[in-house]
């Protein structure tokens, strides 16, 4: 961390130069809003030479967008959007050139002219001390205003491209995380944790310090101390089927050789302004090689899965499921009935056959899995292992999914054959288990009076 501090310090003391060569260059001219001074500011970046005076205002401007209120933000976001667009008559030009002569050098050129000037600010933005820091939370500020405002999709795509190189696999460092890790640190792992909370420091304690538990994240030099997605994960004897059983205060630990199985019961990721850039294939594959280096004695290697689309997606089915949809919604319309084991022996068929049509049958827009969860693993190569009913009985899985829980399993041998199959046919590899339930009798419809309306 020395070298990376010295560096920042050498970067502040050449801003602050430029800074005094900025304001000794300055002349007073016509008021103008802190929008449009921020924007003139922008342009005034994009052609400067100096390094010392680029930084210093690189440095000016991300301060001053983090002062702007949220309808100068907005506004912002819009300049950047029509102002700082490719240069439409260098883009002709170079397509001229390219349609007379279609050589490499007029395609270099042609490229360089189509990029829009606002990556380039942006990459100067990114120079500045804690610039890209800066720059994460510019595009969270983006991303929360695209419903209102499509356009600047153009906008979030030039992000988007920047930031997949800036935090590619080869800048990201795994750092086991446990109950000696920095107090600050272990603050943000209990507030990022988007899966299961963490109610206080004795849970955070639960989960960290037993020999059998194991937290790793990814962080990037340029964030200090600030995680990007972490993992937990538990060392067991078996694939565990209930969350309860993972996060029980009073079960026992056991010694890590004892354990044959890690079991992967949360991913979280920390950073919303790097939302859609892919952490997590990279963070299972580590952690399972380190793991493996650990603790030799582990042969199996699954998650413990949510399903949070899952309550959604069935509200929405028709009398066309090949499960009874109306009755099973409205025994799950019924208070307590996971408590009630008559009413779960009824829910339990109905519910895993409507699972596995879920996870087998139903698609998004795109021809993949409706599940996001599901998307991940499948395109990570693990299997879908097993359906785990009132898997979580806690009242936020009883309302997104019904306290379904699935195990996906990383099979070592077969994780490339299953990624293949993923990618280039859609396939979900599932287990016989979980296939059977998606032709099982119990788990169709009771009512249908016609043969059409017995699928799907």
């Amino acid at each position: 961390m020395g070298t990376l501090s010295s560096f920042r310090d050498m970067l502040d003391a050449i801003a602050e130069r430029g800074r005094r060569l900025v304001a000794s260059s300055q002349r007073p001219g016509k008021k103008c809003t802190a929008m449009e001074a921020l924007a003139m500011r922008c342009e005034e970046l994009l052609s400067s030479k100096g390094e010392a005076s680029g930084l210093a205002l690189a440095q000016d401007i991300l301060t001053g967008w983090a002062a702007l209120n949220e309808d100068e933000q907005r506004a912002f976001m819009r300049t950047l959007l029509e102002r700082f667009g490719a240069d439409d008559a260098q883009l002709d030009k170079a397509i001229r050139a390219y349609e007379a002569q279609r050589s490499p050098e007029n395609l270099a050129l042609l490229h360089e002219a189509a990029e829009p000037r606002r990556q380039e600010l942006i990459r100067r933005l990114n120079a500045a001390p804690k610039g890209t820091a800066s720059l994460v939370h510019m595009r969270e500020a983006l991303l929360r205003r695209q419903a209102s405002m499509p356009e600047l999709a153009v906008v979030d795509a030039d992000f988007s491209h920047l930031f997949a190189s800036w935090f590619n696999r080869g800048f990201l460092q795994l750092q086991s995380i446990d109950w000696t890790t920095p107090a600050h640190i272990l603050e943000k792992i209990i507030h990022y944790e988007a899966v299961h909370a963490i109610g206080d420091w004795s849970e955070l304690r639960r989960r960290l310090a037993p020999a059998d538990r194991r937290c790793f994240a990814f962080f990037h030099p340029q964030l200090v101390d600030e995680p990007l997605i972490f993992v937990e994960v538990a060392l067991t004897r078996s694939m565990p089927e209930k969350i309860a059983t993972l996060l029980d205060e009073k079960r026992e630990a056991i010694a890590p050789g004892d354990a044959d199985t890690a079991v992967f019961y949360s991913i979280s990721n920390c950073q919303p302004g790097l939302r859609g850039i892919s952490f997590g294939n990279f963070l299972i594959k580590q952690v399972v090689e380190e793991l493996r280096r650990e603790e030799p004695g582990l042969r199996n290697f699954v998650t413990l899965s949510p399903v949070p689309g899952f309550a959604r997606w069935l509200n929405a089915a028709d009398k066309t499921a090949t499960w009874d949809a109306d009755l099973l919604k409205n025994l799950l319309a019924q208070p307590g009935w996971h408590q009630d084991d008559a009413a779960a022996a009824q829910v339990r068929p109905l519910l895993l056959g409507a699972a596995a049509h879920y996870f087998l049958d139903a698609r998004n827009g795109g021809g993949r899995p409706v599940d996001p969860v599901a998307r991940f693993h499948l395109g990570n190569g693990a299997r879908l292992e097993r359906l785990n009913f009132l898997g979580d009985v806690s009242a936020r899985a009883l309302r997104e999914s019904c306290s379904l829980m699935v195990n996906y399993l990383y099979k070592l041998d077969d994780i490339e054959r299953n990624h293949e199959a993923y990618a280039e046919r859609g396939e979900v590899v599932a287990s016989p288990e979980v296939r059977k339930w998606n032709t099982a009798p119990n788990s169709r419809k009771t009512t249908a009076k016609s043969p059409e309306k017995t699928h799907a």
